[in-house]
């Protein structure tokens, strides 16, 4: 389970905590799952700027929960909807097929980014 240490943000419904660890999206997405949460999602800039807190906060990039769907360059969320909102780098997405996962810079901008590098963890509740 999370171990909060005060890390946590709230930003409207949701709850907002990292454990500090570095991982690989598919153990971001399991102990953030483990404790009852999902990967840190932003629906709008609102969300986007509490995540970039915590990213800010350990100074590492994070995996969100959105994944490339099954046509290359559409991301979607974990439940398979499609973005409302999204806050790509320039000239991101550009993996076109090879990167799947997104990861957030420090300046809380999004990239997508293969799924095995190791990553913050920030989870949603």
């Amino acid at each position: 389970v999370l171990a909060l240490n005060g890390k946590i943000r709230e930003v409207g419904q949701k709850i907002l905590a990292s454990n500090g660890k570095k991982v690989d999206f598919a153990s971001a997405l399991e102990s953030c799952e483990e404790a009852g949460g999902n990967l840190a999602t932003p629906m709008n800039e609102e969300e986007n700027k509490a995540i970039l807190g915590i990213v800010k906060q350990y100074n590492q990039y994070a995996y969100l929960g959105i994944k490339e769907g099954e046509s290359s360059g559409q991301f979607k969320y974990m439940n398979g909807t499609p973005l409302n909102y999204t806050k790509w780098h320039q000239y991101e997405p550009n993996g076109k097929g090879a990167e799947k996962c997104v990861e957030m810079y420090t300046d809380g901008s999004w990239n997508d980014e293969k799924c095995n590098l190791y990553r913050l963890t920030i989870c949603e509740f």
